[in-house]
């Protein structure tokens, strides 16, 4: 490394945001990248530690990370961009909304100081498009092989643009209006800009990806259809079933799916009449407004909610509080279980652990009015660890907005999945082998295969699949 002793001299330094006050305001990006001095320190950092965790043990798609650092370091921004694009198609996306797992397994996260991998990818990314270093890559030859991908999330983009580059004719089938799935819908602005999703679209239709919106397969195409026109598809429609809240009130309408409110803030903001749903808009406006769940989707709800000017929000979560600076359980280089606290939090929210709620009640058909829960315990039981009803610790609250955010189940199965009979996994997600079903030519990948997970799983599964895919036609 350039600097084998720039972990000692200098210290991990945040980035910064805008003002609370002005981003819940509007729906702009909200963080502020480091200046050049200080993004030079930081790639200083990464030390000569032997076994780079990072990249091994973090980086779903095995980003070369302390290169890239040390090519940062020596100021070779062109360089550090090619090696960052060799293995991750979009870092632009991923520098914005990875939770980082490779600053998890750095080696100075031991000290809980790692190196700020994140922000230097991002800002590597942004210059490589600054500079126009970013460009069609084009195949040197034209296989003829024709190639369906089913759905535009990260998992259907990576494999489309690894096997135009390979030669082959791809064709990406999507159900909405915009590409894009859960990176144009599921994913608020203030934390991916739409322009950002764009621009790298661009630079696949120039690749020779053709994108057909408005096409639902296994209702607008049958899966014979697709099998008898292509040489092969991928199915990357991603884990869209929802988990449902199972208790006594639990279909009221302004009980609503996060995904179903968060799609249809996007699409206010992309400039599209106000979407409703049975007659009324999904808003928080003026609202007292409760997430059911504490993962990033129930954060995001935070946020959106705060944004829609929400007069209170609240968010439960079932599992316990988790520790707020290292937890015994998932010792380094492990993804550790701890309090995180996003900038959607700190804009405003009330949050409770370990609370099960058990039922809504209503107005007598239409509206819920209050939520009931519980606190609990979690204990171990045959099925591994369990809640357990904490005697004594009911209470109601007053509710205007109920927010489901609580995970997703599997793909979701009605439609192509049971066209095709594919073979599934106890969980319902499509069983795989090398990424092929059950089925020779049908492919799957991302979180129509794997179940839900994290955006560069699916970009990683997605070269994957790819590889597969192209050795099949070969």
């Amino acid at each position: 490394m350039a600097k084998p002793t720039g972990f000692m001299e200098y210290p991990r330094e945040e980035i910064g945001h805008r003002p609370v006050a002005e981003r819940i305001q509007d729906y702009r990006e909200l963080d502020l990248p480091l200046a050049p001095d200080a993004l030079h320190r930081q790639a200083a950092r990464c030390m000569d530690c032997g076994i780079p965790f990072c990249h091994s043990a973090g980086c779903p798609v095995v980003n070369r990370i302390p290169e890239f650092n040390d090519l940062i370091y020596r100021g070779r921004w062109k360089e550090a961009s090619d090696n960052l694009h060799s293995t991750n198609n979009f870092p632009e996306i991923t520098g914005r909304v990875c939770p980082a797992p490779c600053e998890a397994a750095c080696t100075l996260n031991i000290r809980r100081e790692p190196v700020m991998i994140k922000q230097i990818e991002y800002q590597i990314a942004e210059r490589a498009w600054a500079e126009g270093w970013v460009v069609p890559i084009l195949p040197r030859r034209d296989t003829g092989r024709r190639v369906a991908i089913v759905g535009s999330g990260p998992a259907g983009l990576a494999a489309a643009q690894q096997l135009a580059r390979a030669g082959h004719r791809v064709v990406v089938f999507e159900k909405d209006d915009r590409i894009g799935g859960l990176l144009r819908y599921g994913i608020p602005d203030f934390k991916l800009d739409k322009s950002i999703l764009d621009r790298r679209l661009r630079q696949m239709e120039a690749e020779g990806v053709r994108f057909r919106t408005d096409a639902t397969v296994g209702v607008d195409l049958s899966a014979r259809y697709m099998r008898k026109v292509f040489d092969a598809v991928c199915l990357t429609m991603g884990a869209g079933e929802p988990r449902p809240l199972n208790v006594p009130g639990g279909g009221y309408e302004n009980v609503v799916f996060a995904m179903d409110f968060l799609t249809r803030q996007n699409r206010r903001v992309a400039g599209d009449p106000d979407p409703e749903r049975g007659g009324r808009p999904i808003l928080a406006r003026d609202k007292v407004v409760l997430v059911i769940g504490g993962g990033d989707t129930g954060s995001d709800c935070v946020g959106t909610a705060l944004r829609q000017g929400a007069r209170e929000v609240h968010q439960w979560e079932i599992m316990p509080r988790p520790p707020e600076d290292y937890n015994p359980a998932t010792p380094w280089p492990l993804w550790p279980q701890i309090l995180r606290t996003s900038t959607s939090h700190e804009e405003g929210c009330r949050r409770r652990w370990s609370v099960m709620t058990k039922s809504i009640s209503g107005d007598g058909g239409v509206l819920a009015r209050e939520v009931h829960a519980c606190e609990v315990d979690w204990v171990r039981g045959p099925r591994g660890m369990e809640p357990r009803e904490r005697p004594g610790t009911d209470f109601s609250m007053k509710v205007d907005l109920v927010l489901l955010a609580m995970g997703f189940v599997h793909v979701v199965h009605s439609g192509l999945i049971e066209q095709l009979d594919l073979e599934l996994d106890p969980r319902g997600n499509v069983v795989t082998r090398d990424y092929m079903t059950s089925i020779p030519g049908v492919f799957a990948a991302g979180d129509t295969g794997m179940g839900a997970s994290l955006v560069v799983h699916a970009i990683n599964a997605g070269r994957r699949a790819a590889e597969a895919i192209d050795r099949y036609l070969r």
